[in-house]
């Protein structure tokens, strides 16, 4: 995987098609002609694999979409751990790497994620794709809790619950901004990265849990309207 964009050429045999191929097939599809292919049948047919192939990866075109939000975040992920000071970095620090290399990347496939992610009048359909990227995330997020209140006074330590699921809020916020944002090399998307991060740190860190919650809502509202 690469930082830059995720599709690559047609591969001609059969056999040689992977996993990878499928979703580079799948992405330039979706680039050169709008979202969904017509049928895997035909999918497969114009690039010369069998759908038995296909059916070894994948058992849909969504689970294709899945697939790709998970790549997105493990491709951020390959980028962050060839950081060395990564590891020295607080909390706080961490979070904005990882926000910051995972738009970096978004911003490679970005056309993609436009078609894919906002195709249609259902905007909560469109999100069905994104579930394997939230238990990365969420999952992500409790990890850096559990660092943080492992150095942290008991009664000031957070919920990992809470916090996790605020910051998978906290990350659709900053997509729906981003899909928006019309600032040169998006640098507006940066500064709302950087703005949000220390605003959720600085509740978390400052405020009561029913407020944290409240907080949390605020941000689904954002995010859907």
């Amino acid at each position: 995987m690469k930082t830059e964009n995720l599709t690559t050429a047609k591969v001609g045999a059969t056999e040689q098609i992977t996993e990878d191929n499928i979703i580079s097939l799948y992405m330039d599809y979706v680039l050169e002609n709008g979202p969904h292919p017509q049928s895997v049948y035909k999918f497969c047919k114009d690039n010369g694999i069998t759908e038995e192939r296909f059916y070894q990866f994948f058992g849909s075109f969504e689970g294709v979409q899945k697939t790709i939000w998970k790549r997105f975040y493990d491709n951020a992920f390959e980028v962050i751990n060839r950081t060395p000071e990564y590891e020295s970095f607080n909390t706080r620090e961490k979070l904005l790497t990882f926000y910051y290399t995972f738009f970096e990347i978004l911003t490679a496939n970005r056309s993609y994620v436009l078609i894919n992610l906002s195709q249609g009048t259902a905007p909560l359909k469109n999100l069905e794709q994104l579930k394997g990227l939230r238990v990365r995330v969420k999952d992500y997020a409790s990890e850096l809790v559990r660092e943080d209140n492992e150095r942290s006074a008991k009664f000031t330590r957070k919920s990992e619950t809470v916090f996790s699921e605020a910051t998978w809020l906290q990350l659709m916020f900053l997509i729906r901004f981003w899909l928006k944002d019309d600032s040169a090399r998006f640098e507006s998307t940066d500064v709302a990265i950087e703005k949000s991060v220390n605003t959720v740190f600085d509740i978390f860190d400052t405020t009561p849990l029913d407020r944290v919650i409240d907080f949390g809502k605020f941000l689904w509202k954002e995010r859907m309207s």
